[in-house]
Parts: C-alpha cells; structure tokens; sequence
C-alpha cells in the first residue's frame, strides 16, 4: 500500500503513478471516516476542483465516496480559485472542504487538499488523524463508493454557484466600486487556471480596463509550471509596457496567489509584494495589527511592524501553520515566500483574488506609478532583494538525500557567508532545513520541499549583487553547484 502524507499543502503526486482514482478514494474516505468520528458529518462536505487533468473526475470520485458514507457533498458546477472553496466551507458551515488541485506544481501532477471549518488549511493534528484513519486499511480493500446519479437522486449533492456570495465577500474587505472607477489599465495573467474570468467578472463593467491572458482550460499550462514568478510570466511581463498597462497583476494556477508587474514590465517579487499588502493594511486603511510570516518570508514583516509598533510572528512554511497562527494572534496578514497572503478581515487562508484586489487599491490610493509606490516601501522598510533556486531530484531516492544532506548541514554549519559572519543559526520547525542570518539582516535558507522532490534556496539581502553570491554559496553549502531550475526576483 503507497503510504499518503500530507506535505506543506495538502498531498500531491503524479497522475497516474500515485495519484490516481483508487488513492484519492482512499483519501475521501479518511475524510469522511475522520467526520463520522468527530461527529460532524452531517454537516456535508464541499468539494472542489481546478483546471487540471481530470479534476472534475477525481473530485466526482470524492462525491461517491462520502455518498457512501451518507454524507452530503456541496460543490459548484465548474472549476473555481481554491479559496473560494475555502470560503464556502465556513459559509455552509460544511465539516471540512476538499479542493482537488496540485496548485502550482508541474502539469504533471494533481493533489488533494482538505480544508477545516473555519475557512482556512485543515491543522497539522487533523491531517495526521486523517492519515491515520487512512493507513487503518489494508489495500486490498476498496473504498465504498455511491454511484454519482444514485447519490444525486438521494439527495446526497447539491450544487451551487460560487460566484454571487464570493463576489459579496470581497466587496465587503475592498471598495470595488472605487477599483472600477478608476482612470487605468491591468493586466492580468491567469496562466490558464481557475482564476480565469473572474477579474472581468468584478471589474471589468467599469472605467477600468482589465485585459485577461490565457482563459482558456488548458492543462499543459502552455508548457510552464502555473506559477506567477519568472521565467514562467515574462511573456505577460513584457506584455506590460506594450500594452500600456499601469500595473500587472497575476494568479498562479488555482488563483490562491498572487504576482505583480509595474508599468515598466519589472517583476515585483513576492517577499515585494508582501510587504505591499502590509503596507497596505497600515497605512493606507489604517489596521494596525499583527503579521504572520513564514521563515522563507520577508523581514519587512517585522520591520513594519517595529515602525508601526505592533508584532510580527513567524512560523514554519505552510497555511496549515500560517492560518492557526492567525487566528491565534488576530492578525490582518499572513504570508509566504510563494505568493500565498491571507487577510484577517477575510479568511485565514491564501487569497490570490483578494490579494491582487488590495495591491490595485494600494496603487490607486497612493496616486502614483506603480514602480514609485515599490520604492516608497523600500526607502520605509529598507531594500529587500530576493531569489530563489529550485534543485530538482528523481521521486526515487530523494528521501534518503534529503536525510543526508540534513544531518550534513547540521554537522558541518558555515560560520560565516560570502565574508560576513553568521550571527545565528535556526532549525527549521518542520525539520526540512536550516536558516543562516548574517548581520546586516540578509539571510540564507535551504530548505527541502514538503510537496516535490526538490531543494530549494533562497536568499533576503540589501542588494542584487549580494542576493547571488549568497545563491552561489547556498548551492555549495548544500552540496549542488548547477540548479535545474530557477526561480527569480
């Protein structure tokens, strides 16, 4: 039997190796075994789906599985951004939510996220319980499962459109009318995920000019991984200036993140961005409140916070984390490295919609170019300059280089990096990795995937310059010179 376990974000895996219809059953079953035992399954489950190989596929087996079980499936008829799954999970007051999507990964790929009651990414201590009930049993036993038409005809699913509330909701947290009011042009990538139409849908009946890129299903996602970061949006970056468009705005492939142009085709990083929506929150509306920070985020989370006189707090990576934290601190951010922000006044969970929403009031309150208001961040909370580089490895064997490059790097820590002397050390939480601080603030991370077979390094630092040589001495730290894959500020 393939063991499951749910990584940073919910299980992901190879379509038609691990993932397939059998083990998704298995996972819908552990899902609603976990509700029966906790006693709220008649609160019904809500499913949904991205634009991935055979999502709607894989989220109808999830229908027949809980239908088996007697319990009732909420879902929309056509593929929606991952949050709005979220949302309605606490709006139905639904047990839990399941969202078939494998977010940014390759196309190759598809996963299974479940999400908890209150909005947000299900908790560490219901996943393993959810992995438990799952490994109880043997694998030759299948799932039960309730033919699809016998489950509708019983009652058992309810479909419903997600658009009117969603929409609701996020007039509620930001002025939309004031959005489409306004004298400019955006242009949005969607890289052919679930987020297609949706900014047309909010804005596009006003002043404002909102062009889309690729709307159109297709689960080769153009050859690119669906994620808002270079190389995959230089052809929407360079579509910026062209176009004439005042900002640019991007969604990964199930829309819970976000990216950003300037009017000049200029790539706003996410550590950037990050920075802009607290900013944001401080300044222009005035809540002053706590952030939440994953350690590959940002450290303008905690220097704004210092300059507004509040508390940052940071975590280990993954909303499973981020949201819990949230809700404990009541904070109005909280963030990751991959352009994942969720909102206090929102739910506690990524919100690529929402996010992109407030980047655009943010341009418009400030009344400057979109390249002037970055700066403006940068000269208050000081140069932040980003990178990130992805060293992949074969599935086969990854587990045991990940233990032993670990236990190396614990060993054998450097002591200084590119000539400035390491002030502090910290072990990651998740156990996936290690955090080297220098003291000018600039810091290196090398970190190991919680959702694919790769190694990822990242580097924070006062200049361009300095973020690659720190890169450089990351991959000699952990051992690998040629990174095949890369991803840019």
């Amino acid at each position: 039997m393939s063991s499951i376990k749910f990584g940073t974000d919910g299980w992901r895996a190879a379509i038609a190796e691990d993932y397939t219809f059998h083990n998704v059953r298995r996972c819908a079953r552990a899902v609603a075994e976990f509700l029966q035992q906790s006693g709220t399954a008649d609160r019904g489950v809500v499913v949904c789906w991205d634009r991935r190989f055979a999502s709607e596929h894989f989220a109808r087996a999830c229908v027949e599985v809980l239908a088996a079980h007697d319990i009732r499936s909420y879902l929309p008829p056509e593929a929606v951004p991952t949050q709005v799954g979220s949302f309605y999970t606490r709006e139905l007051n639904a047990g839990a939510g399941i969202v078939i999507t494998a977010s940014h990964n390759p196309w190759t790929d598809n996963g299974f996220k479940v999400k908890a009651d209150t909005g947000g990414a299900a908790a560490p201590e219901m996943l393993a319980a959810i992995e438990a009930t799952m490994d109880a049993h043997p694998d030759e036993e299948r799932p039960l499962r309730r033919d699809y038409d016998d489950a509708v005809a019983a009652g058992l699913v309810e479909e419903f459109d997600a658009f009117p509330q969603f929409r609701d909701q996020l007039a509620a947290v930001v002025d939309l009318e004031r959005i489409r009011a306004a004298d400019g042009r955006v242009l949005v990538e969607n890289l052919y995920g679930s987020g297609a139409g949706w900014y047309t849908r909010l804005l596009g009946d006003g002043r404002l000019t909102v062009r889309e890129l690729h709307t159109e299903r297709n689960p080769y996602f153009g050859g690119v991984n669906p994620e808002p970061i270079r190389p995959n949006v230089d052809e929407w970056l360079a579509e910026i200036p062209r176009w004439g468009a005042d900002i640019g705005i991007a969604f990964d492939g199930d829309a819970d993140r976000v990216g950003m142009g300037t009017e000049e085709g200029v790539f706003v990083n996410q550590l950037q961005v990050y920075g802009l929506l607290y900013w944001y929150l401080l300044d222009v509306r005035g809540q002053i409140g706590p952030a939440v920070y994953t350690v590959t985020t940002t450290s303008m989370a905690r220097r704004l916070a210092e300059i507004y006189g509040t508390e940052a707090y940071e975590t280990g990576v993954g909303f499973k984390y981020v949201g819990p934290k949230m809700s404990e601190t009541n904070a109005v951010i909280g963030g990751e490295e991959s352009g994942g922000f969720g909102f206090g006044m929102h739910i506690p969970e990524r919100d690529g919609l929402a996010s992109g929403l407030f980047l655009l009031d943010l341009w418009l309150s400030k009344g400057k170019k979109a390249s002037e208001v970055l700066a403006e961040l940068q000269e208050l909370a000081g140069p932040s300059h980003y990178h990130r580089t992805d060293i992949r490895f074969a599935r086969e064997g990854y587990d045991q280089v990940k233990v032993d490059t670990l236990a190396r790097l614990a060993e054998e820590a450097p002591t200084e990096l590119a000539g400035q002397e390491v002030v502090d050390r910290v072990s990651l939480e998740t156990k996936d990795g290690f955090k080297f601080y220098r003291s000018d603030g600039s810091w290196l991370l090398i970190r190991f995937s919680g959702t694919e077979a790769l190694l990822r390094v990242y580097v924070e630092a006062r200049s361009p310059e300095d973020v690659e040589t720190l890169l450089a001495e990351g991959r000699r730290i952990a051992g690998a010179e040629r990174p095949s894959a890369a991803a840019a500020s």
